[in-house]
This record gives structure tokens, C-alpha cells and sequence, in this order.
């Protein structure tokens, strides 16, 4: 890719926050917004084209799919373009999904323009970046063990902890009832629970959600 600009995709529900990042990494050289997305799942369909060497993806849509199962999808097709992660969350239930799911960095949004312009550079290498915060507590889960959930658990517990049935659930994450069943079976024997109630209670206590 030597010669050639980085070619930018920036995936956020806030038109500020885009205008904000185009404005900062367009006066670096080598470096090319070619597209935004608003939403996650444009950012799906828009990574896709094949113009696009990084994308820039936040966590937290207004609504729909979140930037990790974005992540997933845009990361597992052959020839993909990396996935800077630039957020405003930095907790384990933010932070594991998107790294499991595949993102090859991880940034917060109070980051300064030469971090993030340096970040951009090393995902199109296919190198790593953390923000401090982020590389600290993955270094610390990796000293001292504790529960983990798949990003999958993760969305299925999120949806039980805002009330919605397994039913409803399964409707929206496309699975079958019986998965999330599967799934939450999983969750509450990880967690030491027999029931939602103390399942998000005792997830939330460890931050692997966020109510």
C-alpha cells in the first residue's frame, strides 16, 4: 500500500463527531475520508465496496446493530478492511465484544488528533492499538482470570437486562428461542446464577454490562 492513501470509512450516529474526525484526519497526509455511515449496518454495506482500507467504528448506535456485531460481520469477509474502534467507552463490556468480534484497535474519543492519526497508520498495517485504559484492563484480565462472556451472551444478557423476553430477544438478534435459551443456560453457569434477575445483577456488578 506504500504510495497509496489510507482510505477511510467513519461509522458514527452523530454527524459532529464525524465532521470532528474528517475535519482532524484529512489535513494528515496520506490519509482519505471516502465515506461515512451514520448508522451500523451502512457500515456494513458501505465496507463492503472495496475502497475502503480502515474503518472507524463506534460502539453505541441510536438503534439496531452495534458497532461489535459491525465489527463481526465486516471483519469475517475475505479481504476486509481493518476496524479502529473509536469510542467513549472503555468498560470490559464495551471493550471485549469489540476485540473478540475483531477490531484491530481500540481508541477513545478524547484521544489527540496525532494519536488517532498514528492509530489510523497502524491498523492499515494490521498492527494494534489500545488506548492506555484498554490495554491496562485486558492486561489485568489476563493476570487475574474472571468471568468472561461471547460477545453473543453479552447482547442476549444486555436484552434481558432492559426486560425483553427470550422470545423477543431471539427476534432481535435473529436466533431461535431455543439458542437463547442455550446461550443464557451458558451465561448463568459462568455466573454462578439461576435466574435474570441475579444474572444482570451480578454481570452488571462485574461490568460485563452496562444497564
Amino acid at each position: 500500500m506504500t504510495g497509496s492513501p489510507i482510505r477511510l470509512l467513519l461509522a458514527d450516529d452523530h454527524p459532529v463527531v464525524r465532521a470532528g474526525l474528517r475535519a482532524v484526519l484529512e489535513t494528515e497526509p496520506g490519509i482519505v475520508v471516502v465515506a461515512e455511515a451514520a448508522t451500523a449496518e451502512e457500515a456494513v454495506e458501505r465496507a463492503g465496496e472495496g475502497d475502503v482500507d480502515v474503518v472507524l467504528m463506534d460502539l453505541q448506535f441510536g438503534g439496531g446493530m452495534g458497532g461489535a456485531e459491525a465489527t463481526a460481520r465486516i471483519t469475517a469477509r475475505p479481504g476486509a478492511p481493518r476496524v479502529l474502534i473509536v469510542t467513549t467507552y472503555d468498560s470490559d463490556a464495551d471493550t471485549l465484544p469489540a476485540i473478540e468480534a475483531g477490531a484491530t484497535g481500540y481508541l477513545l474519543k478524547d484521544a489527540d488528533p496525532e494519536e488517532l492519526a498514528a492509530a489510523v497508520r497502524t491498523a492499515a498495517a494490521g498492527r494494534t492499538t489500545l488506548a492506555p485504559t484498554v490495554a491496562d484492563r485486558l492486561m489485568n484480565r489476563l493476570r487475574t482470570p474472571a468471568v468472561a462472556l461471547t460477545r453473543r451472551e453479552t447482547e442476549v444478557l444486555t436484552l434481558v437486562a432492559q426486560g425483553l423476553s427470550n422470545q423477543a430477544i431471539g427476534r432481535h438478534l435473529h436466533l431461535t428461542e431455543g439458542t437463547v435459551k442455550s446461550h443464557l443456560a451458558r451465561t448463568y453457569a459462568k455466573l454462578g446464577v439461576d435466574s435474570r434477575t441475579a444474572a444482570v445483577a451480578t454481570a452488571t456488578d462485574l461490568g460485563l454490562i452496562r444497564r
